[in-house]
């Protein structure tokens, strides 16, 4: 008995077998370069739009004071005249005679001082505001009214109180400071949601625990926002307050400068008193991101 035959394939001569190909084994790996490109473009997209703006900035501005008439001096004549200033801030000759280091420093401890007043005691006024309606009744017309009033109104008043220069331009940081800390506070109270306060209620929290559980959490954000806002406010009151006062501070350096017409050295100082502001306002965002885990105010 005989067995099929088995079919084959036709194959012709000149036909080769398959070759089987070996296939490297797909990791799933980016190039090394990508994730570097893609940084750089980041990076150049929020650093190029600010470098060509100020670029355009200060060719305007050397175009327009380039002239012999010109009554503020161009970009280049402050860098020839004031490079001792810029290069060297930490010179200290004795008495006023200070590099800008030393006046900004003598400006920074001040506004810690009075900020830090501020914010403890605007806090609290707040909470206290927001949570109590016999609080806000009583006290919301007579803060509405203060804040009304001019920073360097209470400087005179002050000066009379406590006969000192220091202590004087504390509180008027203090009294600039505390109105948009008191007031974000008191609304962030206010609009804690109710819901908040029925699970307060069914845990039955205390009045120490639904402050630290419920209303301090829910009122990070507003408070970081008045804490911007008064620091912000805190260095412009100090700069103006040290042009009257005297003593070492950036605003008397600035004043000083304008009574020595030097105004190269008041457009430097000036460029560093807002550096120093950008940096006092972004060190506040940064540190309400950290406590709110990113829901304050960047």
């Amino acid at each position: 008995m005989g067995f099929p035959a088995r079919d084959k394939q036709a194959r012709s001569p000149s036909q080769k077998p398959a070759t089987v190909t070996a296939l490297r084994p797909n990791l799933g790996l980016a190039p090394v370069s990508a994730p570097i490109i893609g940084y750089a473009r980041t990076v150049a997209s929020r650093m190029l739009p600010p470098l060509v703006t100020l670029l355009l900035i200060l060719g305007l501005w050397q175009f327009l004071c380039s002239s012999p008439g010109a009554s503020l001096p161009a970009p280049s004549k402050i860098l020839t005249s004031s490079w001792e200033l810029i290069t060297n801030p930490f010179f200290d000759r004795g008495n006023l005679d200070k590099g800008l280091f030393w006046h900004l420093l003598a400006s920074l401890k001040r506004v810690a001082l009075g900020f830090s007043l501020a914010a403890s005691i605007g806090i609290a006024l707040g909470v206290l505001i927001g949570q109590s309606v016999v609080a806000h009744r009583g006290l919301d017309p007579i803060f509405q009214v203060l804040r009304t009033v001019p920073p360097l109104a209470w400087l005179p008043l002050s000066l009379a109180a406590f006969r000192n220069a220091d202590p004087s331009a504390i509180f008027v940081i203090f009294i600039t400071a505390v109105w948009p800390i008191i007031i974000n506070t008191a609304v962030g109270v206010r609009n804690i949601p109710e819901d908040y306060r029925n699970v307060a209620r069914v845990l039955r929290l205390n009045s120490i625990e639904y402050f630290w559980k419920i209303m301090l959490p829910a009122c990070v954000p507003y408070i970081f926002t008045g804490l911007k806002i008064g620091v912000g406010l805190s260095w412009l009151a100090i700069v103006a307050a040290e042009m009257l006062i005297g003593g070492v501070g950036i605003g008397f350096f600035i004043w000083d400068a304008w009574n020595s017409s030097l105004i190269s050295d008041i457009v430097v100082a000036l460029i560093y008193v807002g550096l120093v502001g950008f940096m006092l306002d972004r060190l506040i965002a940064a540190l309400g991101y950290f406590v709110s885990r990113g829901t304050a105010t960047k």
